[in-house]
């Protein structure tokens, strides 16, 4: 694989084509004459730090957990070095600069061919082959990491094609130092210990050091775009060799010893003091680099599951057993349990150090799709882990954080009613495959039933993160958690949290259509009824409710706003997926031909969806990356949740297998988005390439390993049977209505019971008119709620109930009024 795209940030600092050698060596000397440090280096503090781009060719970290070290790779070359959590990247990347000394200077990175290659099934190591276009040399690298030790190792070798080059070919190992996630406030310096020669860099508390074996010959530090080594290169020679530098954004340079048959082993290594970080690179240093790879190969080989699916693959199982490990590889090694949704930041390359986050942050969507998968292999420690990580992350009320980072703390203050919902979910799996162990999930699924009781059915954000509303997807997790919490009262004993469960359950569900089903749909013509991608309202105003056919959708991104019925994703697939509606329902069918008229792509792997029309979220039309601005690419997970729908209508969902795994990089990296545009000459991007979003994206490879073992089922994985028995078989319906303070439903179906519930204990006094009043004390429930029964089924249309709550939390002055209406058709 060969990639010609240049780096802006590098490439803004290249010397005019016209420039001499001999005049780029004039400039050189007359910017080492002025502006020097104290150090010697000049330019402080350096360009302005950028982040590296996303779209990863290959993730790697030692299995074991002593190896607080991650790294990440593109373009031929390392990118990111994590340390000492998954969620901390300290580098940009890490590359050799070659030269002849005469003629040319050339960046692995853009100017080399680069092939990359998994020499050992089963394990995140890499070989990476990156060649001279001109054929007289190439550099073979085996990248790994020290299976105990927070050690990076590039075991290189250099060979000359090109008998000219002779002895006159020159490799540089250039490092970008990002400590603590920031490219400002570096600081560097050559340094001696124990008798060896390495490069260090530090922030605060947090020190990297780098070396080789053999020794580096030269070494310097310097600013980025001044007195760094790829401008001391523009002339084919190292002249500076500058000791320190402080407080910007540097670059360490150093010279590799080639007269050991070209090959050496370069070195980089973490700790929380220099000290720390030299004694762990001069251990790793002091065992051949061959005997570290045979134990990192021999750890990965540890985490390979006794179950087979490469028969239900289309690769051979290839993908299936990267995709397994590449999501063990997100869990943090400290904080067990936490693993980030990809180990990227989307368009990082034009991102500074205020883009802190990036995707290495855990979201409890994305680490429970990744737990779900990686149960779906077989495997199921890191489930639970997950599970009691979020258990532990979760607030009393049963809050969950939009995201945070692995240690806990919350980074983004959305709300996701899909996330609160998630821990319920994943305690299903596991109880399902027996594999809870010794922990006890209630007190979990108690918490996140009653938020999901107290402040549903809306959501302040679905599961894109823009919009709040009515979402299909997240009422079909929140009635599947519904139902699995009245799983966990039943075997508690506890009959009646179980058929308060149950009931609040058949009330959502049987409002879905009502909330989330236009029948005035525009897209395609004879088609008016079919199911929303969201129906928007704001959970901040109780008294907002769904209006399908008439509300305006404000779309994220600069989109503009527009008519909500006109506006389609694939959430309603979640209610066949989850076991709440039959895969052959007339409305689910016309959904999904309106579906396809409108953001289907069929793409050279085939076919491929995006999240939404006017989705602004991607790559520009020319290829320019997202700016807030953009083309919303197709999604390759939604090639695998399509697959899971089709596999629950009886047929084979090997066709959208196929295509995942055309979807994945030489490397076997799948992406978030993909390119469904024509072909832009120059640039990577072809339909059915990644863009510059993340990649890998682990929720991407969960999805795909979940549909292999649908496939192997014969029916969805995720699949709630006791909600599939009650809702698609049983059909059953909902004989309540609920009314809560976060939604006070003006009216209600004749017939039916009123049932309110509270947050704290008290009296709900009732009138239907002067002589019929009565008062109810509320009753407690296991979810830490409490709820009354008013007599309302024997009212008539156009009457109506009026009720006010006293005591506790719910003391107020305030009459509600529910009218009683005939029930809505659709």
């Amino acid at each position: 694989m060969a990639t010609t795209t240049s780096d802006p940030t590098i490439a803004a600092h290249e010397p005019a084509p016209e420039e001499s050698p001999l005049e780029r060596a004039g400039e050189k000397i007359w910017r080492t004459l002025s502006g020097k440090s104290p150090g010697g280096a000049f330019g402080a503090p350096g360009a302005e730090p950028r982040w590296t781009r996303s779209t990863k060719e290959g993730i790697g970290t030692a299995y074991h957990s002593s190896c607080r070290l991650w790294f990440t790779i593109s373009h031929g070359i390392v990118n990111e070095i994590y340390y000492p959590h998954v969620d901390q990247p300290n580098t940009r990347d890490l590359q050799f600069l070659i030269t002849d000394g005469e003629s040319f200077c050339h960046e692995e990175r853009r100017d080399l061919d680069h092939q990359i290659e998994c020499p050992e099934e089963g394990a995140l190591l890499y070989r990476l082959t990156n060649t001279d276009r001109a054929g007289r040399y190439r550099i073979i690298k085996e990248i790994a990491a020290d299976p105990h030790s927070s050690v990076l190792l590039v075991q290189t070798r250099v060979e000359i094609l090109d008998d000219s080059l002779g002895e006159k070919l020159r490799v540089f190992a250039l490092l970008a130092p990002h400590l603590k996630r920031g490219g400002r406030h570096n600081s560097a310096a050559i340094c001696n210990n124990g008798g060896r020669s390495f490069l260090r860099a530090w922030r605060d508390d947090l020190h990297m050091v780098m070396g080789c074996r053999p020794e580096f010959t030269r070494r310097s530090v310097g600013y980025v775009g001044a007195s760094d080594g790829w401008q001391d290169l523009q002339n084919f020679r190292m002249d500076w060799e500058f000791p320190e530098a402080r407080d910007g954004n540097l670059a360490l340079t150093a010279e590799l010893d080639l007269s050991h048959g070209g090959e050496c082993t370069v070195a980089v290594a973490f700790g929380q003091s220099e000290q720390s970080a030299t004694a762990k690179l001069v251990q790793s240093l002091a065992a051949p680099f061959a005997r570290h790879r045979a134990t990192y190969v021999e750890q990965w080989n540890r985490a390979r599951m006794s179950l087979d699916f490469s028969a239900h693959t289309g690769d051979g199982g290839r993908l299936h057993t990267l995709s397994r490990c590449l999501l063990l590889a997100h869990e943090d090694k400290t904080f067990r349990g936490a693993m980030v949704a990809s180990m990227s930041i989307p368009w990082g390359e034009t991102k500074g150090d205020d883009e802190m986050g990036g995707y290495h942050l855990v979201w409890p969507r994305d680490l429970a799709q990744s737990a779900v998968g990686l149960l779906a292999a077989g495997q199921v420690d890191t489930p639970r882990s997950a599970l009691l990580w979020l258990a532990c992350l979760q607030d009393s009320n049963g809050e969950l954080p939009q995201n945070s980072w692995a240690r806990g703390e919350a980074f983004w203050m959305g709300l996701q009613m899909d996330e609160v919902a998630a821990p319920i979910l994943l305690a299903w799996h596991l109880k399902t495959a027996d594999a809870l162990d010794l922990f006890d999930p209630w007190t979990l699924i108690a918490r996140s039933a009653s938020y999901l009781m107290r402040y549903g059915p809306k959501t302040r954000q679905e599961r894109w993160e823009e919009t709040s509303g009515y979402s299909p997807a997240t009422l079909a997790a929140m009635v599947a958690s519904y139902v699995i919490a009245a799983e966990f009262a039943h075997a508690r004993g506890d009959e009646n949290a179980a058929q308060f469960s149950l009931d609040y359950a058949d009330w959502v569900n049987a409002h879905l259509e009502e909330w989330t089903v236009t029948t005035h749909g525009e897209l395609v013509e004879g088609k008016p009824r079919h199911y929303l991608r969201i129906t928007p309202a704001d959970c901040h105003d109780p008294g907002q409710f769904a209006e399908p056919d008439t509300a305006l959708l404000a779309i994220a991104n600069g989109a503009g706003e527009h008519l909500a019925r006109n506006v389609v994703g694939g959430e309603f697939l979640h209610l066949v997926r989850l076991g709440l509606r039959d895969p052959h329902d007339p409305l689910v069918v016309d959904s999904l031909t309106v579906l396809d008229a409108t953001i289907k792509h069929d793409l050279p792997q085939g076919p491929c969806w995006q999240r939404y029309n006017h989705d602004r979220y991607g790559q520009h039309a020319d290829g320019a990356a997202f700016d807030g601005d953009g083309i919303g690419g197709a999604w390759p997970l939604l090639t695998g949740e399509r697959g899971h729908y089709e596999l629950a209508a009886g047929r084979d969902p090997l066709p959208f297998i196929k295509t995942m795994e055309g979807f994945a990089n030489a490397g076997g990296m799948l992406p978030e988005q993909v390119w469904f545009g024509d072909e832009l000459p120059g640039t990577p991007f072809k339909p059915g390439a990644p863009t510059g979003s993340a990649m890998p994206l682990c929720w991407t490879h969960a999805e795909y390993l979940t549909l292999v073992r649908s496939r192997a089922d014969g029916a969805p994985f995720d699949r709630v049977a006791p909600a599939y028995e009650r809702y698609v078989k049983q059909r059953t319906g909902s004989a309540i209505e609920m009314w809560t303070c976060a939604h006070p439903i003006p009216q209600m179906e004749v017939g039916k019971t009123l049932r309110v519930i509270t947050a704290s204990p008290g009296e709900i006094r009732w009138r239907v008119d002067e002589s019929t009043a009565g008062e109810m004390t509320a009753k407690e429930t296991a979810f830490g709620l409490w709820y009354a029964d008013l007599p309302t089924t024997t009212l008539s249309v156009g009457g109506a109930i009026e009720f006010t709550l006293a005591g506790g939390e719910n003391q107020t002055r305030e009459t509600h009024r529910v009218a009683i209406a005939e029930p809505r058709r659709l």
